[in-house]
């Protein structure tokens, strides 16, 4: 969701830096890329912050999430192309899910404001995995509730730590470019820009 429906990174680069200083962690561009990018809240904070019992790391979640959606509400746009890119797809019948490893208030909130949920009647968030990206288990519970075998699916990532969770779990990966460079997605089967001009038929011709 993050990188691929919005280009959202950008304000979780604010709000995560903002609030990390706020408790005495002021991080690099290679910490960000390196312990955070891609990751549950709960994987990243212990990354940053050390082992925390279950309340602090709920309350430090909710703090940094709320703080991102305050910041970002008023610029929250879809990524270029990606509307009519969903709507090509539902009018080929072409099942779609959201795996992702934000909150749920999270989904909601961009959902809501670029009226894209219409599109995904399947979403697993951060609340369906027990191991967060890179590890695979995201992308398999996500094939799995669309009834398709992992190799039957495609991935569109913006993450490193996302791409491994794809590949890792058999699927086609495609990235875009909203986080990381096209050189850094190498290890993916397509990299794009945005969803501008984008078609789903061609796209799985390339990649099957």
């Amino acid at each position: 969701m993050d990188g691929v429906i919005i280009d959202s990174n950008p304000f979780h680069k604010i709000s995560l830096k903002q609030f990390c200083k706020k408790y005495g962690y002021d991080l690099t561009e290679e910490q960000l890329r390196e312990k955070i990018y891609g990751r549950t809240n709960k994987d990243w904070i212990v990354n940053v912050f050390g082992p925390l019992d279950e309340q602090k790391l709920r309350a430090y979640a909710d703090e940094k999430e709320a703080l991102f959606r305050e910041i970002y509400k008023n610029d929250i746009k879809p990524v270029d192309g990606l509307v009519a890119f969903l709507q090509k797809l539902e009018a080929l019948g072409l099942p779609r899910a959201i795996a992702t490893s934000a909150p749920r208030a999270n989904v909601d909130f961009t959902l809501s404001k670029t009226g894209t949920g219409k599109y995904f009647p399947v979403i697993l968030d951060e609340s369906f995995v027990s191991k967060g990206k890179p590890d695979p288990e995201i992308y398999l519970r996500t094939a799995a509730a669309l009834k398709f075998e992992p190799a039957n699916c495609i991935v569109f990532e913006d993450s490193l730590s996302g791409v491994k969770a794809g590949k890792s779990a058999g699927c086609k990966v495609v990235g875009i470019t909203t986080t990381h460079t096209r050189e850094e997605l190498h290890e993916t089967d397509l990299v794009i820009d945005d969803f501008t001009n984008l078609d789903p038929q061609e796209l799985i011709k390339k990649l099957f």
